[in-house]
């Protein structure tokens, strides 16, 4: 009991374990924090999704994930970059607030990287004919048959890469929530000015 008391009244223990979900949530499918909820837009056209967690880089403090370019999220984003990322760990029972500052990557060096590493069948997302969100007067993946049915080779999957974008996220806070049956506790980083500091759960 005294090892969990040390960890969530302790402020660079907690950073730590932040920092260790959401690395850990890049790699593990299972994890709660690998599928946060992004939320983009302004006062009027404020707009959320599920999206995966693809990259955590705790020394140049940024979270990124992967979207098609014709998404209605990128023109949001390029609109206002200043977007807000919502994960919760049942489990951990951890609630986590991130304030980022957004950019749009796209047919640059991070996207060809990250381009590599995606599997040719995950490549399936950015082969749709038409973008995210596109009407449709019956139902549809979007897919061409072939490609709705696995049936493509990596090299066929390289015509994906011209819808292929990824998100960088650049973390401006952290608001951190665990839920205790002895006590709720709340912290704040502001890591735009190294600030850390409690706040009433």
């Amino acid at each position: 009991m005294a090892t969990e008391v040390n960890y969530y009244e302790d402020f660079n223990e907690i950073k730590k374990k932040i920092w260790d979900l959401l690395t850990s949530a890049v790699t593990e499918r299972s994890s709660e924090f690998r599928t946060p909820v992004f939320i983009c837009g302004n006062d009027k056209d404020l707009d959320g999704r599920v999206v995966v967690l693809r990259k955590a880089d705790q020394k140049n403090n940024f979270i990124q994930y992967h979207s098609d370019i014709r998404s209605s999220k990128i023109v949001k984003v390029k609109r206002n970059p200043n977007c807000s990322i919502l994960f919760y760990g049942k489990q951990e029972k951890i609630q986590l607030r991130l304030k980022t500052e957004c950019k749009v990557h796209f047919n640059d060096d991070i996207t060809k990287e990250s381009w590599t590493k995606t599997g040719h069948i995950s490549r399936k997302c950015y082969l749709v004919t038409n973008g995210p969100g596109t009407e449709s007067e019956t139902p549809t993946s979007g897919l061409d048959d072939k490609f709705d049915n696995f049936n493509f080779t990596k090299e066929e999957s390289e015509a994906g890469y011209k819808n292929f974008c990824v998100i960088r996220c650049k973390v401006k806070s952290i608001e951190w929530l665990y839920l205790a049956a002895k006590g709720h506790r709340r912290a704040m980083f502001d890591l735009e000015n190294n600030k850390k500091n409690w706040l009433v759960p």
